[in-house]
This record gives structure tokens, C-alpha cells and sequence, in this order.
């Protein structure tokens, strides 16, 4: 049990019997009354939003939760696989939690994988990766408009809109949260 007033981003809480990751902590201390914060929260299954207001003397129940850093190794078809980094046991992530980590993957790196009731479920990719243009248009120049970007594909499969200076085989940082260019990598 955790009090309200000590929740902070990145605790995870059990909610309804599913782990909710705190992603916006705002504490508010009316002139009136106690003081309480308002939590945003996203559920580490299924990915949905919740926000609640919690009073700061009123407990909660945390979740315990556990990270593993694991390298990835393959995807199998229906499970991303992985290896601890510690005990070198093998740890599959079915797909379904995230249609999309696929994109984000890349044989031989590092991801810390969050594990509740031995299961895992969620794991984390760096806020910002650098990719390799895999396929890109060119265009001829002059043909622009101030800003103008086209669709190129990462060595992943990531469709993200770039530049038109940028050409393949280079490489770019990318956010992916939002899945937009953000600067071009000398190499």
C-alpha cells in the first residue's frame, strides 16, 4: 500500500486487478479542504487511459512489479523472443501485447521488459531510436514546397515521414512515441 501524497510518476498501481503505470502526477492543495493529487494513469495490458483524483492521506494498492533486461533475439511468429541477461533463460512476449513493438525491435539490443504475476507485460523501447532508411523516393529538386517531407521505410518496417534530403541508407533518430523524424545521424 502506497499513500496518495507519495505517488509519483512511474509508480504502478493495481487497479481493478490490472497494473496502471502513473504517467502525470499533479498534486493540488486548495485553499479548502485537503489536498489531493490527480493521476493519469495507462493500464500496462491493455494500454488504456485512466485519470483519478486520490485525497493524499488515502492508500492505494501498488502493484509489484519487476524489470528484466533482456537482449531481443527473434521473432518466432506469435512471441518476440528474448534472453535475460543475467540467468540467459529464454523469455517470450506474445505479439499481441503490442502489434507494433516489431518496429521497434532490433536483434541484439538491450530491452527491459516488465514483468507482473510472472507474466510479462510491457516492453520498454527508448524514447528516441536511430533507424536506417531502408527505402526512400528521390525528388528533383525544385519540385519542394517550404517543409516538405515524404515517406521513407526503416530497416524495421517503420514507415515515418522525413525530409527530402534524406536518402537511403542513412540514418535517422526517431521518436517513438510519436513516430516523427527528428534529426539525421552522422554515423
Amino acid at each position: 500500500m502506497i499513500r496518495g501524497g507519495d505517488i509519483g510518476k512511474g509508480t504502478v498501481l493495481l487497479i481493478k486487478n490490472a497494473p496502471y503505470l502513473v504517467v502525470e502526477r499533479e498534486f493540488v492543495n486548495p485553499g479548502k479542504g485537503s489536498a489531493f493529487a490527480r493521476v493519469k494513469m495507462k493500464n500496462l495490458k491493455d494500454g488504456a487511459v485512466l485519470t483519478q483524483t486520490i485525497k493524499t492521506a488515502d492508500m492505494v494498492e501498488d502493484a509489484e512489479v519487476n524489470t528484466l533486461d533482456c537482449q531481443y533475439q527473434y521473432d518466432d511468429g506469435e512471441n518476440y523472443v528474448f534472453m535475460d541477461s543475467e540467468t540467459f533463460e529464454s523469455v517470450t512476449v506474445p505479439e499481441s501485447l503490442n502489434e507494433n513493438l516489431k518496429f521497434y525491435l532490433k536483434e541484439g539490443e538491450v530491452y527491459p521488459i516488465v514483468i507482473w504475476e510472472n507474466e510479462p507485460i510491457d516492453v520498454k523501447v527508448p524514447q528516441k531510436m536511430v533507424f536506417t532508411v531502408a527505402e526512400s523516393e528521390n525528388y528533383i529538386k525544385g519540385d519542394t514546397v517550404s517543409g516538405a517531407t515524404k515517406p521513407i521505410v526503416t530497416d524495421t518496417g517503420l514507415t515515418v515521414r522525413v525530409p527530402l534530403f534524406i536518402k537511403q541508407d542513412e540514418k535517422i533518430l526517431v521518436n517513438t512515441e510519436t513516430n516523427e523524424y527528428v534529426e539525421r545521424v552522422n554515423a
